[in-house]
């Protein structure tokens, strides 16, 4: 059985990803999500069926890029690779 392909789409003021958010559809995403990135304050992943290190890259470059974005739906992987990198909720580097 293979994952869905990744995707990004804007809903209002959030980026909606799906699919599994892993190195190799990390590249193809990047464009689209940079071009739909200005003014999103959230990330929906409710639709993510997995994270892996590449996809969490993904996702603290565009919240840092666009200045914060809070992250709604906790796909598989996600919590423990913020966990490992000490990433806040909001995907920043948390302050030691």
């Amino acid at each position: 059985m293979t994952a869905s392909p990744a995707t990004v789409t804007r809903s209002g003021n959030a980026l909606a990803f799906a699919g599994a958010l892993e190195r190799a559809a990390v590249a193809a995403l990047w464009p689209e999500a940079l071009r739909l990135l200005p003014g999103a304050q959230r990330f929906d992943l409710a639709a993510v069926s997995s994270v892996d290190s590449a996809g969490l890259a993904l996702l603290v470059e565009l919240a840092q890029r666009n200045g914060g974005a809070s992250v709604a739906g906790d796909p598989p992987g996600l919590d423990g690779l913020r966990r490992a990198y000490r990433l806040s909720p909001a995907l920043s580097f948390a302050q030691a």
